[in-house]
């Protein structure tokens, strides 16, 4: 047999719809991730869902074409659909999308404590050996050289550690965790792929973009005093609004 087909897991990135304004929504992606907005290399050729479950089911059905179209601009490929009304799904299946099942809800630990070392018991002539295997950590890239406005870097499945500044115009983007232990003056974007227990940890915080898996402020909107050039952290509330928490670090 000269090929084989087995069934695979693949990492999406989620488009999750929050307004039925087709305009809008395209205006913001654009102005976000488009070859001419403030993050245009933001993805690499990401396959994405597009999720209609925020939407109201009765919403009018509009043409489809477009946003694709802008979402591959993007450098996104647009594969699947889900949480849509039958009209929408109809519509989303005609331009070759597929459905998906519906997101398992996500949760958020109480506790961000690291895995516990894995215990074995083997029993050998009724003697029990206790054999420890050590968990491996989470990757983690390290960074110690300035990043200079237009230069970005993205820790792709691991945390990222920066140990000098992060200067206005670069980027800094991780799966996982950023630590930035000088200013943060660029933009920065952990849990890039939806890890919504990422956080951003800055000695000095005084960001042109701050986002936590796809949640995000910009510099229009200014930090409050208590931690503007600050020591502080990000992350997001655990209360299931998908709201940025800002609050300084004590040092």
């Amino acid at each position: 047999m000269s090929f084989e087909i087995k069934s695979a897991q693949l990492a999406l990135v989620a488009l999750i719809l929050k307004t039925s304004d087709w305009g809008l929504v395209q205006t913001e992606i654009a102005r976000q991730f488009g070859p001419q907005g403030e993050s245009p290399d933001f993805f690499d050729h990401d396959a994405l869902v597009i999720d209609f479950s925020c939407l109201d089911p009765q919403a009018p059905l509009q043409d489809m074409v477009p946003l694709l179209k802008l979402l591959r601009s993007c450098n996104l490929v647009p594969v699947a659909v889900r949480g849509a009304s039958p009209p929408w799904m109809k519509a989303a299946l005609a331009v070759g999308l597929v459905e998906a099942p519906p997101e398992v809800h996500r949760t958020r630990p109480s506790a961000e404590a690291s895995p516990a070392p894995v215990v074995v018991q083997e029993t050998v002539h009724e003697i029990v050996h206790e054999v420890v295997r050590e968990v491996p950590g989470p990757a983690t890239m390290v960074v110690d050289k300035p990043l200079r406005s237009g230069q970005k870097v993205y820790a792709r499945g691991a945390d990222l550690v920066v140990l000098a500044m992060v200067n206005q115009g670069a980027e800094v983007v991780a799966d996982g965790n950023i630590h930035v232990y000088a200013p943060l003056r660029g933009r920065a974007m952990a849990g890039a792929r939806g890890n919504v227990n990422a956080r951003i940890f800055s000695l000095c915080l005084e960001p042109e973009l701050i986002s936590i898996a796809g949640v995000y402020r910009t510099s229009e909107n200014p930090l409050p005093q208590e931690v503007r050039s600050k020591p502080a952290q990000v992350r997001l509330s655990n209360d299931g609004q998908d709201k940025l928490l800002i609050e300084p670090l004590n040092t």
